[in-house]
């Protein structure tokens, strides 16, 4: 996978998707529609003059400006809701340099004068409180997606044993330790390879990648449908994925190709999230989830078709079958 392309796609894609959101006349997310437009102007410039490092440029520009101020606004959130607001005043002024809003300015502001309501009624006694909140909320967090935990583990031990066997690059080493081929499946009823090559990756940018999807878009839907379905969905949407692609190819609609990566259960997982909100669709944010569950696909589409390197078969097999699985296994109440 070229990694300058990946940073150039997410750089235009992610400052796109912001102006969008920001250019509405109602949207509270106003204040992001400078960092945006630099991000995008940014990285058109160095389209026009280093096309080799464009990518580059533009992530750099796109994880400065738009992913770490994002992040941190998030964090400030929940130190906020922690009760923990001199945290959270530190934590939005440093973000102001980055994301100089005023929407940012009027949020500091407002948690200097929280701090200070909590400090005169309270006194010392606040911040132990809300440390001791935070440390709990972190442990009950990282407890409650159990599955998740695990599969991540288990994507990371594949990779070590791939690097201590060879180039995790390499296609014969690939097919000694498990990727998915066509012929091995169909001419050699090597039928385990559909499991096996869903914890191989072609390298550490690969490996990161599905991990940090598997990371962000996992321990929700493990918390709502409950753990033995998430693992049901994980594993079935990709080893369905992969049969997806051999039989596509027994029709001759893809080209027989070496298949691996976590992809088609990660994107079984955004299907599933689209069956499961589908059929509670009348619960509280259920329409606005959906739409984000939209924007990925179309992302993911999207990135498919501009890079030749990744199998959109595989992906739109997973959705599909991830998809039927959340109508399927989505508990009756949410």
């Amino acid at each position: 996978m070229n990694l300058n392309h990946i940073f150039l796609f997410l750089a235009v894609i992610s400052s796109l998707l912001v102006l969008a959101r920001a250019w509405r006349p109602s949207s509270p997310y106003g204040g992001w529609r400078i960092a945006a437009l630099t991000v995008f102007a940014i990285t058109c410039i160095a389209w026009l003059l280093w096309r080799g490092a464009a990518g580059y440029i533009g992530g750099s520009a796109w994880f400065v400006l738009l992913f770490l101020p994002a992040i941190g606004l998030r964090k400030m959130t929940e130190l906020a809701a922690q009760r923990n607001y001199r945290s959270a005043r530190k934590l939005g002024a440093a973000l102001q340099i980055l994301h100089p809003s005023t929407e940012l300015r009027d949020q500091v502001q407002l948690l200097r004068q929280l701090e200070s309501q909590v400090n005169h009624s309270a006194g010392f006694r606040s911040v132990p409180l809300g440390y001791e909140t935070a440390r709990r909320m972190r442990h009950n967090q990282l407890r409650s997606a159990p599955a998740v935990l695990i599969f991540i583990v288990l994507n990371v031990v594949a990779f070590l044993f791939e690097m201590s066997v060879g180039d995790s690059n390499d296609p014969e080493v690939l097919h000694r330790i498990g990727a998915l081929e066509p012929y091995s499946v169909v001419g050699q009823h090597e039928y385990w390879r559909f499991v096996t090559a869903l914890f191989l990756h072609g390298g550490l940018l690969h490996l990161g990648f599905n991990v940090f999807a598997l990371y962000v878009l996992g321990p929700p839907l493990e918390r709502s449908i409950g753990t033995m379905r998430f693992v049901a969905c994980y594993l079935i949407s990709g080893i369905a994925s992969g049969a997806g692609v051999v039989g596509l190819t027994l029709v001759a609609l893809t080209r027989p190709a070496q298949l691996i990566g976590a992809s088609g259960s990660i994107m079984g997982i955004v299907g599933a999230w689209a069956g499961f909100l589908l059929r509670h669709r009348h619960a509280l944010h259920a329409k606005q989830r959906l739409a984000n569950v939209a924007v990925i696909v179309a992302i993911q589409i999207a990135f498919d078709l501009s890079t030749p390197q990744v199998s959109m078969a595989a992906h739109i097999c997973g959705l599909i079958a991830g998809f039927i699985l959340g109508l399927i296994l989505a508990p009756r109440a949410v």
